[in-house]
């Protein structure tokens, strides 16, 4: 009898043992994403496509975080910067509706979309990702280094969950896992002491920008009546000026139009998204640091005055006939999951974005442009309105062209083992009003997720990876480096002119342009000796003393001239055996006037300079 219960004690101890193993494979990943928002989720795919074995953790049902859950589903900026998964989620976008114009709804964006469609999106490109795993409302409790490792504790499905992985993602709409783990960071605007931006307030203060409880609402036909209820402390003189569509980033006055304030984020299939700042539902709660229980709070009283503009909307501007979009999200009042956060905690990293280097960025101490892995174009937009205690700066009429984020941005000076992504990335609070926008961050996110799998893949710490490694993956994934509008992932010389940008050889054009700001690289303009030798010269010590080039414009001998003092086996004869290979328009000649493409492609295949080192500040090493 003894000897039976041992064995039976055995059986036992055996299948425990079993099940713990397999327990612990089944919690083992490489890469935690902490947040399914934007970021978050093309950081899960692009780790994934990589081979990484990566889980998110998102706290809702729904991926895309203020795409979706937010309601912004009215992308700002970046049209013409389809890069990476951003453009392969717009055209994932297209051909759900049925193309570019079906997406062009309203007048703020060239592409709108509901949000349960952008979620459906999502979750497939996710869930087309073996490496991937999501778990949806779960709830990261807390993170442990141990032996090169995090121990995360997450709560999902009623139970603790104790996981392993080497590298964690923040990708939170608010920056929670950072400040956790030790990360600094600010919040609030910059001195202009200490960002050196001349725009920037006198004095820092923890001001951020007004938030808004985004509502998507439904057209319900000519003769319905969707009127809510009454909200509570409804004043409809706080909306009066609500119609003023006068745009800000002119010096237009005053101009009321309610029918345009309405089409703002019409969405397909007779929605429209109210997400309006002027007299409408932003509103200034500072939210970052509160504990949970005040931002359910907060969240409330942000809920309450949107339904206070609804109902604005439906009695005094008599558009009864649009109500909640009640199928739109599987929530009981019919609201987004989550709030539009504008700003959040901003990462101290080992390199910070300012105003600076958005205006002159080959003329800064630093060199960051080298070092870009997502593009922007939108203007530097805050949101101040709710706020009377805020300076007075104009910021939408700071002018900047088009620009790139450095790599250095999503790291951290401090914590070991950790990536910042979303809005959370070392920028300057005025910077933060351009970084914000929603294709700036989903791209961001694909950078955090190509960082995070080179990492792994080269066991070496996100501060010590190659920063033209992390580049290249990017460009073979079709994202941009450069923000160039005239260069398009379809070009037969994408990469090559992606990487000579981003070597500073050659630079790019910036220029201010309304609500989409440009930088042009101008493939097709001839090269001077002077602008090829002075690029040249930073890169081939060679050169460094060499001031013999004229402002003559470059001809083949020219270049081979040049190039020879640091390559002297090229001559004109190898050149002419492999000018086939390469595509140009243009037959051999030895006398052909030498475009910006063409140099870019000679010195990309003779020269190679983009796979010179550089650190993560743009210097060479």
């Amino acid at each position: 009898m003894t000897h039976h219960y041992l064995l039976k004690y055995l059986i036992l101890i055996l299948i425990i043992s079993a099940r713990t193993s397999y327990a612990q494979k089944k919690t083992e990943f490489q890469l935690l994403i902490v947040g399914g928002g934007a970021s978050g989720t093309m950081a899960g795919v692009q780790a994934a496509r990589m081979g990484v074995k990566t889980l998110i953790v998102e706290r809702t049902e729904w991926l895309g975080g203020m795409l979706t859950s937010a309601g912004v589903s009215a992308i700002d900026g970046n049209h013409q910067l389809p890069s990476g998964l951003w453009g392969e989620f717009r055209q994932k976008l297209y051909d759900h509706y049925g193309g570019a114009e079906k997406v062009s709804t309203g007048w703020v964006s060239n592409t709108l979309f509901e949000p349960s469609v952008g979620n459906k999106i999502l979750k497939e490109m996710a869930a087309a990702e073996a490496n991937l795993t999501v778990w949806y409302n779960a709830e990261w409790v807390k993170a442990e280094p141990q032996e090169e490792k995090w121990n995360v504790l997450v709560r999902w499905k009623g139970k603790e969950h104790h996981l392993k992985s080497v590298l964690v993602i923040d990708a939170t709409e608010l920056g929670d896992v950072m400040a956790t783990l030790g990360a600094g960071y600010s919040i609030g605007m910059d001195s202009k002491y200490s960002s050196g931006e001349q725009y920037a307030p006198e004095k820092e203060n923890n001001i951020i920008q007004d938030m808004t409880y985004v509502v998507t609402l439904k057209d319900y036909g000519k003769g319905a009546d969707k009127t809510i209820k009454k909200p509570l402390g409804y004043d409809p003189s706080v909306f009066a000026c609500a119609c003023n569509v006068a745009d800000p980033i002119s010096f237009d006055n005053e101009k009321n139009d309610c029918h345009k304030m309405m089409t703002y984020g019409k969405l397909p299939n007779n929605k429209y998204m109210i997400n309006w700042p002027h007299c409408g539902n932003d509103i200034y709660l500072n939210f970052i640091e509160a504990s949970e229980e005040e931002r359910n709070r907060q969240i409330e009283e942000a809920k309450l005055h949107s339904l206070r503009f609804i109902y604005y909307l439906q009695t005094e501007l008599g558009l009864k006939h649009l109500g909640l979009a009640k199928k739109e999200y599987p929530s009981k009042d019919h609201l987004p999951f989550i709030p539009y956060y504008r700003e959040s905690r901003r990462l101290k990293g080992i390199a910070t974005l300012t105003l600076n280097h958005l205006t002159d960025p080959y003329d800064q101490p630093q060199a960051y442009y080298r070092t870009g892995i997502a593009v922007g174009d939108y203007p530097i937009d805050h949101h101040h309105l709710k706020n009377p205690e805020a300076p007075e700066i104009d910021f939408v009429k700071i002018r900047v062209p088009s620009y790139n984020i450095p790599l250095g941005s999503l790291i951290p000076q401090e914590v070991k083992g950790l990536i910042v992504a979303e809005k959370s990335i070392s920028v300057s609070n005025i910077v933060n009003g351009t970084t914000r926008l929603q294709p700036v961050v989903l791209e961001i996110g694909q950078a955090a997720g190509a960082l995070a799998a080179i990492s792994l893949k080269n066991k070496r710490p996100p501060r010590a990876v190659s920063v033209r490694e992390v580049q290249a993956a990017l460009l073979e994934a079709n994202a941009y480096l450069m923000p160039y509008i005239d260069v398009r992932p379809g070009d037969p010389h994408f990469q090559v002119l992606q990487r000579i940008g981003a070597t500073g050889i050659l630079k790019g054009k910036g220029v201010a342009y309304k609500w989409a700001n440009q930088m042009w690289f101008y493939p097709e303009l001839p090269v001077s000796e002077f602008e090829l030798l002075s690029g040249l010269r930073e890169y081939y010590p060679e050169l460094k003393n060499d001031w013999s080039a004229t402002g003559e414009l470059l001809h083949l001998p020219g270049f081979v001239k040049i190039v020879q003092k640091i390559r002297p086996s090229l001559n004109l004869e190898l050149l002419k055996k492999d000018w086939q290979h390469w595509g140009f328009e243009s037959p051999w000649d030895e006398n052909i006037l030498l475009s910006r493409r063409i140099i870019a492609v000679l010195l990309d295949h003779y020269l190679d300079p983009f796979s010179i080192k550089i650190n993560m500040a743009g210097h060479i090493e």
